[in-house]
């Protein structure tokens, strides 16, 4: 990993990728946090061209080649922040701090964070159902359900009214959850770890290198459709 993608975005700096995203009607910044952190705190090996889509939405095709590469240089520095903050919590106490935006002054509601989380539980739910179908572990996950279906369309699937006090409950659950959810699958991560070819990146086209900093032609990567691995 570059020095650059090693340092975490600044409050500047996600400032401006809070814009670039409501810019283009990509995920806002409280569900592109959650987002990232269920596919940091999963299971399975995901790639950029597994993720990217679900953060764009259908805006893709209105980059212009610098929005594109200013944005993802953020994102992969917001992803890179999370996973360091929480392999680092596996060893000390450190603190999970999400992006929860205040809402109107209103504070906190953290919906969107929770959509974001479950957005990414769904790109390998078979997998993330080790965790559902384990009585003893599957509460890590409780507080994140209640959030992401207080407003659902159904009124079956929506929790009993949720009054400010135990909203920050929920919050804090949820805060604490999350780095006993990384340490509940980082076995499988393990597992799966293994040194990655890379004879099928090679191509005779025009190289142009991704910005994520990978080293790989852009269209192999970040900003393409193959399956690769950072």
């Amino acid at each position: 990993m570059s020095q650059i993608f090693s340092q975490p975005p600044t409050l500047e700096e996600l400032s401006q990728l809070a814009t670039g995203l409501d810019a283009i009607g990509a995920m806002n910044l409280e569900m592109l946090d959650g987002y990232f952190t269920a596919l940091i705190c999963g299971p399975d090996k995901v790639t950029p061209s597994d993720y990217l889509p679900e953060v764009w939405g259908n805006k893709y095709s209105a980059y212009t080649d610098e929005l594109a590469t200013a944005i993802l240089r953020l994102l992969m520095r917001h992803w890179n922040a999370i996973a360091m903050r929480l392999q680092s919590g596996l060893n000390s106490p450190n603190a999970y701090l999400p992006i929860l935006l205040d809402r109107d002054h209103g504070g906190a509601r953290g919906n969107d964070w929770a959509h974001g989380f479950i957005q990414g539980v769904q790109i390998s739910l078979e997998s993330w159902n080790r965790l559902f179908n384990d009585e003893d572990h599957c509460g890590l996950i409780a507080a994140i359900m209640i959030l992401h279906y207080e407003h659902d369309p159904d009124p079956g699937m929506r929790p009993p009214r949720i009054p400010p006090e135990k909203r920050e409950e929920l919050l804090g659950l949820m805060i604490h959850s999350v780095p006993l959810i990384y340490r509940y699958f980082e076995p499988y991560r393990k597992a799966l770890a293994s040194p990655v070819s890379t004879s099928l990146l090679q191509s005779e086209r025009f190289y142009v290198p991704c910005p994520c900093g990978s080293g790989r032609d852009r269209e192999l990567c970040c900003l393409g459709l193959t399956r690769t691995l950072h």
